[in-house]
């Protein structure tokens, strides 16, 4: 099988594939933010001339070669284009998650120095101080006087509208050399403010994106496939998705902006999609649908999870929901950091036990072949383990970020040669096989807290999502969320009674667990907000 070898550009990432008569057409499940009037489906050299008028936005609000851009925004494919439009300049796009508390906003704000704040009324309103961070601000609705809005310590901060800068053409594109910062992305911030992680044109495009952008057996877009896909966009991952997927040109690309199935079933139900990316959080939310109403889901054959744990009834329902005679469910392991490490196919029959006490989706297989190593080390002393022993894994890849914004100390700290300590907590099986445990700072000195929770959910159906807290000297605080609010005392005793103790389950809604933007529950907030002691068994020195 060839390899894929067209290079991949940023900037000029929807001109390239307009160029190729890419035909692949993008359907959205509500129109772009940063043009509504173009409706819910745009075309390649549509997306292309919307780049090139975001990039004419940025060059009059005075970007640069080598500026820092961030953009804030409420969730949606737009800040792509966006991120497209600033590195087309030559600048380094930053895109920030809108679900960041304003507070974590302004530290992220003040280790970027940004140039160029681009930001949306709601986010504006919400943290009127963000904008004396950034040498000019560009909003992207509303409408602004463009008066100084606030001063920093080296004169006053313009704010701009879009009324300021339209028209302005976009000046011929710039390219930075292949291992020069090309975008600045955030990690998800469950344990605190996030890290800002440098990525290259080397690390996100050609390890990351030209890898995927392959023809691989099972895994590769087709002509003919339809894609789905419903994540923060915010995040590193759909600088990648939307790369590889431009390269392989699939028949159409159907965008979802959030997990609020009354806006993606429309989309869903109109093209029925033959393969979908999710974040875990949205499959869990869209699962009691896709149980019930299975036609959107019935054509797919490939299902992909990233960002975060996800639980054996998920996989099952959406295995279940498909026609689809051999469908395939992706489970991937990686990092902001590093992109995927490892990854694994599930399938009907791996999932089949139903009172498994070791569910399948802790096994997340091996290394990707020829792209990264993983080794266990003691947590103590960092020294390699036996196979079959838990301890702290660190990786190898050469899709290795190349430094965290404001904290280079602690990016060295986590790094050691070719090294890089993932500050996950996991056993690595006689075979190679990678058994996922915690995130080190959510360890628990027996067991695993995602394996209880995988456990409960697989014993609950009525459960949405089961979240363990270790408190050290005291039981383990499970937090059960459901539908209703309601939990069966009789069924938590049955489910429960070959379980370490447990202290008395905490009922919850789904809107009252503090989350990320890529639906990550926050544990720390979580501790904080139901009054469990802050202190785990775990370091949280490698986060």
């Amino acid at each position: 099988m060839a390899l894929f070898s067209r290079r991949i550009e940023l900037g000029t990432l929807f001109e390239d594939a307009a160029d190729r008569g890419g035909a692949m057409t993008v359907h959205f499940s509500r129109p772009l933010d940063i043009a509504p009037g173009m409706g819910t489906a745009l075309d390649v050299p549509a997306a292309a001339r919307l780049v090139l008028d975001a990039a004419g936005w940025f060059a009059a609000a005075g970007v640069e070669p080598g500026d820092r851009v961030a953009i804030i925004k409420r969730n949606h494919w737009d800040l792509v284009l966006l991120c497209c439009a600033a590195a087309r300049l030559g600048a380094v796009p930053v895109p920030l998650s809108a679900h960041l508390d304003a507070d974590v906003m302004e530290i992220l704000l003040k280790r970027l120095d940004p140039a160029l704040l681009v930001i949306d009324s709601a986010r504006l309103a919400a943290g009127r101080v963000l904008p004396c961070l950034a040498s000019r601000t560009l909003v992207l609705d509303g409408r602004p006087d463009g008066r100084p809005d606030g001063a920093g310590a080296d004169g006053p901060r313009t704010v701009l509208s879009l009324t300021d800068v339209r028209g302005h053409a976009a000046p011929p594109p710039q390219r930075p050399l292949t291992d020069d910062p090309l975008v600045i992305l955030h990690t998800s911030g469950t344990t605190g403010v996030p890290k800002l992680v440098v990525h290259s044109t080397r690390t996100l495009l050609r390890r990351l994106a030209g890898f995927e952008a392959h023809r691989w057996p099972v895994l590769a877009s087709r002509p003919g496939d339809v894609v789905a896909g419903a994540f923060s966009f915010a995040h590193g991952r759909a600088l990648a998705w939307t790369a590889s997927v431009l390269q392989l040109d699939p028949e159409k690309l159907l965008v979802v902006t959030g997990s609020d199935w009354d806006e993606a079933r429309p989309l869903l139900e109109r093209h029925r999609p033959t393969t979908v990316e999710a974040q875990p959080s949205t499959y869990v939310r869209w699962r009691s649908h896709a149980r019930a109403q299975g036609d959107a889901f019935e054509r797919v054959r490939l299902y992909i999870s990233t960002f975060d744990a996800v639980h054996p009834p998920t996989v099952r329902t959406y295995l279940n929901a498909t026609r689809h005679r051999r469908p395939i469910w992706l489970q991937g392991w990686g990092q902001s950091e590093t992109g995927p490490l490892t990854f694994r196919f599930l399938t009907r029959r791996a999932l089949r036990s139903e009172r498994d006490r070791h569910p399948t989706t802790r096994d997340l297989g091996r290394p990707v072949p020829g792209r990264s190593r993983l080794c266990v080390v003691d947590r103590e002393t960092l020294r390699p383990v036996r196979r079959g022993t838990p301890g702290l894994l660190v990786c190898t890849t050469k899709a290795l970020c190349l430094d965290y914004v404001g904290e280079r100390q602690r990016y060295r700290r986590k790094r050691s040669g070719k090294w890089f300590v993932t500050g996950d907590v996991g056993v690595l099986t006689p075979r190679g096989r990678l058994l996922l445990l915690d995130r080190e700072a959510d360890t628990l000195p027996e067991g695993s807290c995602v394996e209880l929770e995988d456990v409960l959910e697989d014993r609950l159906p009525d459960v949405v999502e089961c979240i363990v807290l270790g408190v050290p000297g005291g039981r383990c605080v499970p937090v059960v969320v459901t539908e209703d609010g309601e939990l069966d005392p009789v069924q938590w005793r049955k489910a429960t009674a070959d379980l370490p103790d447990l202290a008395e389950p905490v009922v919850s809604a789904w809107d009252r667990i503090p989350r990320t933007g890529t639906g990550k529950v926050r544990r720390a907030a979580l501790r904080e907000r139901l009054g469990v002691s802050p202190e785990t068994y775990g370091t949280g020195k490698w986060t």
